[in-house]
């Protein structure tokens, strides 16, 4: 036996438990306001006095009323953070909450809808206080699927109205755990996997579909059963729902064991992907990549994303992308996107070279252009504002979590980093590093393809036609130019830190635009 379980400590919490075998009811029913709360506090010190108090606790949820323990209970999970910060604590009333919602007798959607952003929000911080390789981690999660059991389990006997509005919060509550375990375990796969492959096998109960879950369309219904009138303040402990839904996607994309737990058939999402608009489900999946806190996690949504675009013809391929493009309002979303675009050009070329196909079936058309034009010359008229082209993402304020993640963006893409925190349910905008991504992705392609096209002597995009040459010259390059050496020589004199982080951002646009210009100037001396 071990010292901490010889310990003072073990003693006391063991003496506890006998005496309470010996109480009266009443006497337990005074102890239950506080005991739980103050013994709750050794459940982290070691594993036998964590089945020690858990033990204690089950004394309370089986001899209390149900309604005040899951008062107490909600009361002391509101306290984590406050008066305490293990997640020891936070694990054995997870347990405990699973126990008591088994004995509701009435009023059963009421009484859960109540506790559950409590437990949410318990579970969410307390996950995040965890440290990388913290065994507490497993405690904490199966209390979490516990609680979804029995959820479940109080749903089946139910019926009518009540049994669906169970039914729904079951479903937000499983999404949420979802991206809440793989945000904190991204990087402990095995683990991760099991809690992903538990939490989906309760899709078929809920009717939770992948082809609903990736678009978002199966959200809504959802939504509007379980929180129709509340406050924005119910809602946000369902901030991650929608990033459970498509992580649960890409789980079943990784895992075969998560996908027969969910039920669902992975060839039948492809069918029904191919058969609908690019906008219902790629956006989805662009937004997590852009909105996860881990680069873990917006690496999976990327690799997914990629997945599902190779299993389409090049030129829907194509359409897609220009649709993402032309509706992200991430700037550094497009330039992943546009790199993505010259990935794909520099693969069909080598097949173009060996005749393997034509140009109808490639990257290698007119539309490549358009996509560089919608950069370099916005719709709105006139060249890109610098200054203003910042990323709009939406992150998150939780705890001390993003202390320790960055948002970087898509290793062997875009190495972009902005380290502190965010305000919940903001639209941030990032430091003047991003200013200039996006134009600098788009001046990479078109040189990229100008340089390819002229040395090879092909012009599959038009690039090298003079009527495109000069547009691009006279409409693209020349004003952007024109607002580069403006923003540059502001900066120098601004003395700024900001100044100086607009200047090194801008560096690599000015370098590579000028390379464009010396391009297209020496394509245009050539003769027609």
């Amino acid at each position: 036996m071990s010292a901490k379980e010889t310990s003072p400590s073990s003693q006391l919490i063991h003496g506890v438990q006998q005496s309470l075998n010996s109480c009266s009811q009443a006497v337990i029913d005074a102890l239950s306001f506080e005991l739980p709360k103050a013994i709750a506090k050794f459940a982290g010190v070691s594993q036998r006095l964590s089945e020690l108090v858990e033990s204690i606790i089950d004394v309370f949820t089986t001899k209390c009323s149900p309604r005040d323990m899951i008062s107490v209970f909600s009361e002391a999970l509101d306290s984590y953070g406050k008066t305490t910060d293990a997640p020891g604590y936070v694990a054995v009333f997870l347990h405990g909450v699973s126990k008591v919602f088994l004995s509701i007798q009435r009023r059963h959607f009421e009484q859960i809808k109540v506790a559950v952003p409590i437990i949410l929000n318990a579970l969410k911080a307390a996950s995040f206080d965890l440290d990388d390789g913290d065994v507490g981690f497993e405690k904490l999660f199966e209390g979490a699927v516990a609680i979804a059991g029995s959820i479940q389990a109080t749903c089946k006997k139910l019926e009518g109205e009540a049994s669906l509005n169970v039914q729904s919060l079951l479903a937000l509550y499983v999404l949420q755990v979802m991206a809440v375990a793989s945000i904190t375990m991204g990087t402990k796969e095995s683990m991760c996997l099991s809690f992903v492959q538990q939490l989906s096998s309760f899709f078929p109960y809920c009717g939770l579909l992948y082809a609903n879950l990736i678009t978002g369309h199966g959200l809504d219904p959802i939504n509007s059963r379980v929180c129709d009138g509340d406050t924005d303040d119910y809602m946000d402990c369902f901030s991650y729902v929608k990033h459970g839904a498509v992580l649960s996607v890409i789980w079943g994309h990784i895992s075969d064991e998560v996908v027969q737990a969910a039920r669902q058939e992975l060839h039948l999402l492809k069918d029904e992907l191919r058969s609908t608009q690019s906008s219902r489900w790629s956006a989805a999946i662009t937004s997590l990549i852009m909105t996860a806190p881990s680069a873990e996690l917006r690496k999976m949504a990327f690799t997914a994303l990629k997945s599902v675009l190779a299993d389409f013809p090049a030129s829907l391929r194509l359409d897609m992308i220009q649709f993402l493009v032309r509706n992200s309002s991430s700037a550094s979303m497009a330039a992943i996107l546009l790199d993505f675009v010259r990935e794909n050009l520099r693969n069909d070329y080598l097949k173009l070279k060996e005749a393997k196909f034509c140009t109808t079936n490639s990257f290698w058309n007119a539309a490549v252009l358009d996509l560089v034009e919608f950069i370099l010359r916005p719709p709105c008229g006139g060249p890109p504002s610098l200054p203003d082209q910042t990323d709009a993402v939406q992150t998150y304020k939780v705890s001390s979590f993003f202390t320790r993640f960055g948002i970087s963006v898509m290793s062997g893409f875009l190495q972009l980093f902005h380290k502190g925190t965010f305000e919940l349910r903001s639209r941030a905008l990032l430091s003047a590093e991003l200013v200039d991504i996006a134009v600098l992705s788009a001046l990479n392609l078109y040189r990229y393809v100008l340089i390819t096209e002229s040395t090879g002597k092909t012009n599959h995009t038009g690039v090298l036609s003079k009527s495109n040459l000069q547009k691009v010259y006279n409409e693209m390059l020349l004003p952007l130019r024109t607002v580069v050496t403006a923003v540059m020589s502001d900066t120098k004199s601004d003395g700024e830190q900001h100044g100086f982080d607009i200047m090194c951002g801008l560096n690599p646009v000015e370098f590579v635009l000028y390379r464009c210009i010396e391009l297209v100037e020496d394509n245009l001396k050539q003769p027609v």
